[in-house]
């Protein structure tokens, strides 16, 4: 299927690994320009390497948790058309345990990073009438876990800016919308299951076995989603094709979430 994206620019947060990656590589598929963001140099220049044999990459090092590097990356990079704000930090404590420096720095990096980019870039797509706008949030956002409430916090805030982003579209062909993975196979999940589940030291496809059952038992599929199936969902939302999917907390969490949100 073409999604007409050829041609467009894409900005994809996070993008050196994981959910971010695989976003980046499926937006570059379709033509679009995308540039990568990271930290690392080093990771930078090999996810760019690699997502180039997909089609046409930037990587620019710049950190969007921090008010200087959204600078950077705004200065590189002035406009865009699809912003995709995947950054984003996960980590299991108990509630207890969650200090205010804790609270602080995971809403600067899940929240604040993509309300910073939002909104420089999102006026420029309404005078230019037409955008994309997509935060990864999570079902936590709607099912917050009990062992990392901060991070089930950080992602309901991203569902309420997005929405409220949203509400200023009206009439434009600006969308700004919101994809809720479920818990996604990336670097650092095996070690995340290994930190919750009740047997750490089970063979790792049992630990995958067990976090579902004793951490996420409603899911309906009952397995870690491929980060490729994510990049799909959120290369079709980019899209002309989904012009009239706008306001919207797009589920891709596997049925984690038993009602409508």
């Amino acid at each position: 299927m073409d999604l007409k994206l050829k041609g467009k620019t894409a900005i994809v947060t996070g993008s050196t690994a994981g959910i971010g990656y695989a976003i980046a590589k499926r937006l570059a598929e379709e033509g679009v320009e995308v540039v990568i963001t990271g930290r690392s140099q080093a990771k930078l220049d090999e996810a760019a390497a690699e997502l180039s044999q997909s089609g046409k990459i930037r990587a620019v090092l710049a950190d969007p948790a921090t008010a200087e590097g959204a600078e950077a990356l705004i200065a590189a990079v002035p406009a865009t058309d699809i912003l995709v704000n995947n950054l984003g930090i996960y980590e299991a404590k108990p509630f207890t345990e969650i200090s205010d420096a804790d609270w602080h720095h995971i809403f600067e990096v899940n929240v604040v990073s993509g309300a910073r980019l939002s909104r420089h870039y999102f006026p420029k797509m309404l005078e230019k009438n037409w955008g994309r706008v997509i935060f990864i949030a999570s079902e936590s956002g709607l099912l917050p876990p009990a062992e990392m409430i901060h991070y089930g916090m950080t992602k309901t805030a991203q569902l309420t800016i997005a929405r409220g982003l949203a509400e200023q579209t009206r009439g434009t062909g600006v969308t700004v919308n919101t994809v809720l993975p479920g818990p996604t196979r990336s670097e650092g999940i095996v070690d995340f299951i290994r930190s919750v589940v009740s047997n750490p030291d089970a063979p790792e496809a049992e630990r995958e076995k067990a976090f579902f059952e004793e951490l996420r038992p409603l899911s309906l599929i009952r397995r870690l989603i491929e980060a490729d199936e994510i990049g799909s969902m959120v290369t079709y939302l980019a899209s002309p094709l989904a012009a009239v999917t706008n306001g919207a907390a797009i589920r891709a969490e596997g049925g984690i979430v038993p009602t409508i949100a």
